[in-house]
């Protein structure tokens, strides 16, 4: 019993020490130390003393490091995966070049002998030595990136294959027969006094709001005109249910056009701000939504006045879409595409939602 409990508390320390080293990236340090006494490890007995192997040792494996990340994670992202292979190939190859020849220079200096690495004189040796060498350590690398990124494109593919199967059954059991459910609205409708426009109209909204919902948002992407007047919608009946000290302002700038979104993937934040709005009696509670796009990156901005000594809004806290669902929802359909921003300041609570519409595919 003794040792079953020291052996489940080991384990569980063990654990937490795994979890801490793949939260904060710890297994990089690891690695490069591990090179780095390998490689004084093999090569101390070249120099004259141990603190020159030190230092010469610290600087080849700084400058592998340098072209390594460099490469992996700015040259990788920012070119290759948006297929700018000339550039790509171009800036990598004056990026190996580049340090290779800088890390002789100061390899030199370090041996107080400049001339010995000397690239034009010793250009062949010197390329041979280091330079190649280099290509092919970095290359190395970032097939090790490129593999483990696919990979991770993978896992996201099954992860939303998954999550979207389920969906489609939960929607599947839960969906009633849309024809009874028009045919019982057209009823109400018409048992509306003709004189109540304002009822007729939000149930007229209700309605065009259920059919967007039933048929409009099969597909994996609808149009943004299409969500807009879905949210135009679900606004109106909500301004039905405020008073004359509750102000709503929708503003569309003119670029928020022409393209596609997934479906519904805006309404729980426009849901959030009207749950969570103040209630003051002497001031206006004010919300205000913005919906923008420029050069393909789409915005969406919403402010809403909220009490003070409330704690910070949960999206949908109860019977709805909760954040962590939102925020998991554009992980896996924008994934690398998209920034969201929660904050609450002064009273005012907002959310920014910018997602990068020009990109057709996520990942790599």
């Amino acid at each position: 019993m003794f040792i079953t409990r020291i052996t489940s508390k080991h384990l569980n320390y063990s654990m937490k020490i795994a979890a801490a080293i793949r939260r904060f990236k710890l297994y990089h340090l690891i690695v490069w130390d591990a090179i780095f006494w390998l490689w004084f490890f093999f090569r101390h007995d070249d120099y004259s003393s141990n603190m020159l192997a030190l230092n010469v040792t610290l600087l080849k494996v700084a400058d592998l490091a340098v072209m390594v990340y460099t490469t992996n994670y700015i040259l990788i992202p920012a070119l290759l995966y948006k297929k700018k292979y000339v550039w790509f190939t171009v800036l990598f190859i004056t990026l190996v070049v580049f340090t290779s020849w800088l890390k002789l220079y100061i390899e030199g200096l370090l041996m107080h002998n400049p001339h010995a690495f000397d690239l034009i004189g010793n250009f062949k040796r010197n390329f041979y030595d280091n330079t190649i060498p280099h290509f092919l350590l970095v290359s190395t690398a970032a097939a090790f990136k490129l593999v483990l990124d696919y990979a991770k494109a993978q896992r996201r593919m099954g992860e939303m294959a998954k999550e979207n199967a389920e969906a489609e059954l939960n929607f599947l059991k839960s969906q009633i027969n849309p024809h009874f459910v028009f045919n019982s609205l057209n009823s109400v409708y018409f048992l509306i006094d003709k004189e109540n426009n304002e009822a007729r109209d939000a149930l007229h909204k209700f309605s065009g709001m259920l059919r967007y919902q039933l048929y409009e948002c099969n597909g994996h992407k609808t149009s943004i005109e299409k969500e807009i007047a879905y949210l135009h919608d679900y606004v109106d009946m909500q301004r039905l249910r405020r008073d004359d000290n509750c102000q709503v302002h929708f503003t569309i700038n003119p670029g928020v056009k022409g393209f596609d979104i997934e479906p519904l993937l805006l309404i729980p934040f426009i849901e959030n701000a009207f749950k969570h709005l103040s209630h003051h009696s002497g001031k206006v509670n004010k919300i205000d939504i913005l919906l923008d796009n420029n050069n393909g990156i789409f915005t969406m901005k919403v402010d809403n006045t909220t009490d003070d000594k409330k704690a910070l809004p949960v999206i949908a806290e109860a019977g709805g879409i909760g954040l962590k669902n939102v925020q998991r929802r554009l992980e896996l359909l924008y994934y690398g595409k998209h920034k969201l921003a929660i904050n609450k300041q002064d009273g005012l609570f907002t959310i920014e939602l910018t997602i990068d519409t020009k990109q057709e595919t996520a990942g790599i």
